[in-house]
């Protein structure tokens, strides 16, 4: 084991590393704990409660901390193999990048042109670092060595060996080592020793003036600005002629090197790409607004039970239907269950057990020593059971983009609940859909009243209960069976729907309450964004979400159907319906269940 200490914050990282194709499940626990000691860590340094892990994204509340420095873009490889090193140093840098840089000031200077915009985030990040205060040598130390880390992989990858990769590389060396008033690495201190004496007449005035304003963020900025656009002018001329020279004499090497050099300038807004993520945005209109989120009526709102939207005939169809699906997936219902016994359950005191051969002595039986000495079975001891004093809910995005998940969606809430139901959880079965499509009803309303501006939701929101927590599974089986009924699919509006579902897990006497939403992507109402404005619903589950967070009284967790939700569920698993379900999927929900 390794530890990191960090201003009162000791962190004891698992240092074994795993070297497999496909990490162990050893392995990503091992991730799992590497990122929220990261994330605790940073929050201590920063007194930011809000920072928290999403994939190997730093997170504020739901909005991603872009930290484009090139140096930083090792982190979430360190994360993966638990390079401690790396990761003491980019923690520390991230946090003094927090404390001491403004991020509205920082974009609004931002350039537009992107070799310019690297090397200016480039600088901020410098600055930052060089802020680090003198009571903290360690930290100063674990940025040495993240920095050098990098230095050392740029040159062994070979981009040093071109024009165009000796003069970031040089750049990069000179402007820290004169921010940090520290040498530039040992290493390539001989081979960049040419390429900083034909920058310094360039940049040389700017250079001497960094580390004068490096207490001022605007300030340092002027400067830094001019180093990034005299060296993108520089720079864009070399990629110019190397691809005349890749063009002309077809050289794979110029190309190999333009693509690489590519990847470094490519701005990604620190999101992880291997899993499409929801778009979001900002809504002006509700950020705008004194009155907050707005409904223009409730008159047509109805919440019913499922079943009563299907014809009994059909609904034993569906039943027979969804069984044989289940049937065909030979899922382990009862190891998971027992998954669940253990990861939900608590233990209690029950009884207790007498006559055991060891124990607490038991008093009554003393006479027993006396009449027969060879007798042993004089002890007792409690014993506990284990009970889950939990409801889980889960709530279905009904819109008709689920239309084509339904059926893989359905099984898997019916595995969940029935193990569920094993363990002796209860659950509830909700979804959410409207009455109808644009807006019916009320918007027709809305237009009779002369179309005031901003009316907020503009439709009739429907609100189905599958399961409700007073029934068992067995009984609720064919009402489960509904969810297949896919004409129920029509339109979505989240916020509301994960209000109404919190809310019915809060009249419940369970202690711990989670909330699992099951969804493929943003909310959506055609009548309400054309009247408002594009993110306006968005931004509603946004806020929704992030109140019962802060509350803690409601866990909610969310199932991305073929998308990253991350944008607004801190807790939540990416899931591949195309292929076919199988055991590990499930384990997967459950550790998603067990993660906090």
């Amino acid at each position: 084991m390794a530890f990191v200490r960090q201003r009162g914050v000791v962190m004891t990282l698992p240092s074994k590393l795993n070297t497999d194709a496909k990490p162990s499940l050893q392995t990503q626990k091992n991730q799992r704990i590497i990122k929220e000691l990261c994330a605790s860590t940073i929050r201590s340094l920063t007194s930011n409660a809000s920072l928290h892990y999403r994939g190997t994204s730093l997170y504020q509340d739901t909005k991603p901390l872009a930290l484009h420095a090139m140096h930083l873009q090792q982190h979430a490889a360190a994360i993966q193999v638990n390079n401690l090193p790396v990761l003491r140093g980019n923690i520390d840098a991230m946090a003094l990048r927090l404390i001491h840089s403004n991020p509205s000031l920082h974009q609004s200077l931002l350039p537009i042109e992107p070799i310019a915009r690297l090397l200016f985030e480039m600088l901020e990040q410098f600055r930052a670092e060089s802020l680090v205060p003198n009571t903290m040598p360690g930290m100063a130390q674990n940025l040495e060595r993240a920095f050098t880390h990098w230095s050392n992989n740029f040159y062994q990858s070979g981009l040093t060996e071109t024009r165009l990769g000796i003069m970031l590389y040089t750049l990069a060396q000179v402007c820290r080592s004169k921010l940090m008033l520290l040498p530039v690495s040992p290493m390539t201190e001989d081979l960049i020793e040419a390429t900083r004496a034909s920058l310094t007449p360039i940049i040389g005035t700017a250079l001497a003036n960094l580390r004068r304003q490096c207490h001022s963020q605007s300030g340092f900025a002027k400067y830094a600005l001019q180093i990034a656009t005299l060296m993108a002018a520089i720079l864009n001329d070399e990629i110019d002629a190397q691809q005349q020279l890749a063009n002309d004499d077809n050289d794979d090497s110029t190309q190999k090197t333009l693509r690489a050099f590519a990847i470094i300038i490519e701005f990604d807004d620190g999101e992880d790409n291997t899993i499409a993520k929801v778009i979001t945005g900002e809504s002006k209109i509700l950020a705008s607004s004194k009155q907050g989120y707005q409904v223009f009526s409730k008159d047509y709102d109805k919440e019913v039970q499922a079943k009563d939207l299907v014809r009994k005939a059909l609904l034993q169809e569906y039943r027979q239907k969804l069984d044989q699906q289940i049937n065909h997936q030979a899922i382990n219902i009862k190891r998971i269950a027992k998954q669940l016994v253990n990861v939900l359950g608590t233990r209690k005191r029950d009884t207790w057990q007498f006559g055991l051969e060891e124990g607490y002595i038991d008093g009554r039986r003393l006479s027993q020593l006396v009449s027969s000495p060879t007798e042993r079975r004089l002890f007792t001891l409690e014993q506990d059971k284990i009970e889950a004093d939990c409801i889980v809910s889960f709530l279905i995005d009904c819109s008709g983009s689920m239309k084509q998940h339904t059926e893989a969606v359905t099984v898997i809430t019916d595995i969940m609940t029935h193990a569920l139901d094993i363990a002796g959880v209860t659950t509830e079965i909700l979804g959410f859909t409207t009455n109808t499509w644009n807006g019916g009803r009320a918007y027709k309303d809305w237009l009779k009243q002369g179309k005031p501006t901003h009316p907020g939701r503009l439709n009739e929101v429907c609100h189905m209960i599958f399961k409700d927590a007073d029934n068992s599974w067995r009984r609720a089986r064919h009402n489960i069976a509904a969810l297949l009924k896919t004409d129920l699919f029509r339109e979505g509006i989240d916020g509301e729907a994960v209000t109404w579902a919190c809310q019915r897990m809060q009249n419940r006497a369970e202690k711990r309450r989670i909330l699992i939403v099951i969804s493929d992507g943003c909310p959506m109402d055609t009548s309400t964004n054309l009247v408002n404005d594009t993110f306006y619903l968005d931004n509603h589950l946004k806020d929704v979400v992030n109140n019962y967070q802060q509350q803690g009284n409601v866990e909610i967790l969310a199932l991305g159907v073929g998308l990253d939700l991350s944008p607004y569920y801190r807790r939540n698993l990416a899931i591949d319906l195309s292929q076919q379900l199988d055991n590990q999927l499930f384990f997967e929900i459950v550790k998603l269940i067990a993660s906090k």
